[in-house]
Parts: structure tokens; sequence; C-alpha cells
């Protein structure tokens, strides 16, 4: 999947979700890797953190190769849920990558491990709770307001994560790619001169609107098959 993954982005990859009608997961703003530069894609390993790593081993015990740990930490900023012992023994269960719903430390380690780790900052204390196991610890995980499971796919950039079910990735890629050659043909244009606005005839786009206010510019380039906003 990483593989599929890796001349496109997160962007793109939004943008042919709405271009197939596909729903929109997106991870809530500010998650970002520890080591920039670093992405992930692969089949969710969820994992809802109470307070104690072992439902990190656990569920390293059920990871196929390529798998990519969802972990579930209610979006905390009181502390730290992974570090780098949870990396290495990821990284030694074959994960690709760890997605984390609030916060890590032991960044130094975790630079030197070199498995992509992503999440929404650092914090020096690990967790002084040990709260009730739910029952779906280990078969969903929430992410802001998305619960996914092995079901799903996660994708994550340095324009942030996202989600889709894994019955939908082939298509969304598929469309994905579509747009981003139609962009690299547009920017070719533009640097050899012919402007955006030419390409998208926007004076056939603002004639037409003056006369049905209704007619969207994103009609508009559906119909001249173009892509920009998505």
């Amino acid at each position: 999947m990483l593989e599929a993954f890796a001349d496109l982005s997160t962007p793109l990859v939004a943008d042919a979700c709405l271009r197939t009608g596909v729903p929109l997961r997106v991870a809530p703003a500010g998650i970002a890797a520890v080591v920039p530069g670093h992405r992930v894609a692969g089949r969710v390993l969820p994992a809802r953190h109470y307070g104690s790593v072992d439902v990190f081993l656990e569920a390293y015990g059920q990871a196929e190769p390529g798998d990519v740990l969802v972990v579930d930490n209610g979006g905390r900023t009181d502390e730290a849920c992974v570090g780098d012992l949870a990396a290495l023994e990821a990284q030694s269960a074959g994960v690709a990558g760890l997605v984390v719903w609030g916060l890590h430390r032991d960044s130094p380690e975790l630079v030197e491990i070199g498995l992509p780790v992503f999440s929404y900052g650092s914090y020096p204390p690990g967790p002084v709770r040990l709260d009730e196991r739910e029952p779906e610890a280990l078969t969903t995980a929430r992410f802001g307001p998305h619960e996914v499971s092995a079901a799903d796919a996660v994708f994550g950039d340095q324009d942030g994560v996202l989600f889709l079910a894994l019955d939908q990735v082939e298509q969304v890629l598929a469309a994905a790619r579509r747009i981003w050659l139609t962009e690299r043909e547009q920017a070719q244009q533009i640097q050899a001169g012919r402007t955006l606005r030419e390409q998208t005839s926007f004076a056939e786009f603002l004639a037409r609107r003056a006369t049905d206010p209704a007619y969207t510019f994103r009609q508009h380039l559906r119909r001249i098959n173009g892509a920009i906003e998505e």
C-alpha cells in the first residue's frame, strides 16, 4: 500500500474522495511525523490506550506485515502514550508505523529508530493512570470524530493523516493518480506560459456564472475535466 501511495499525497487522496463520493475521514489538524518527511500507509491495527503499554504488545501479536498501529489516546495532552520501546517492538513485529491520537516522547530515540511515528507533539511524562479497559480495545480506535478498524487503511504525510475503507482504497488511489497527472500537466503549462485562467477557460466560467449564478467553478472544472479544487 505504501508503494501505491509513493508518488501521491494526502491532499490528492482527499480530493479523490470528493471526486469519487467516498466519505472524507481526516485526522484533526495538527498531527505530524516525528521525523519530517516520513510517510506511512497501511492497514489499520487499532489499539485503545488506557495507561499501560500492554495493549500495544497484545496488538502487535495480531499484526500482519505492513500494518500501522493507530493509537486512540483520546487526544490527551497531559501524557505521552508511546515512546522508543513501543516503536522498537512495533518494528520487530513488522508494523510499518504508528499514528497516535495523542502525544509521544523519547523523540531522539524515535528519530534514531526511524520507524514513522505521527502524533500531535511530544511531552516528557508518560501515563500515571490505569483506566478500565473497554471490550473494543483491540477492534476499533477512535481518532477525532472517526472510528477506525482493521477494515480501514491509514495514509499519512507532511500534510496530515486520513483514513479510507480498505475496499475503497483502489478506487480512491486511482482517482488520486488521475488528478495528479492532470495537475502536473497544468503546472507544466503554467511554467510554459499558459496561465491557469486560460487552461480552465475562466472567462467562459465567468460569462456562464453571470447568466446562471448557481453555476459553480467546481461544476465548471468537472465539465472541462479540470482538477484544481478536487
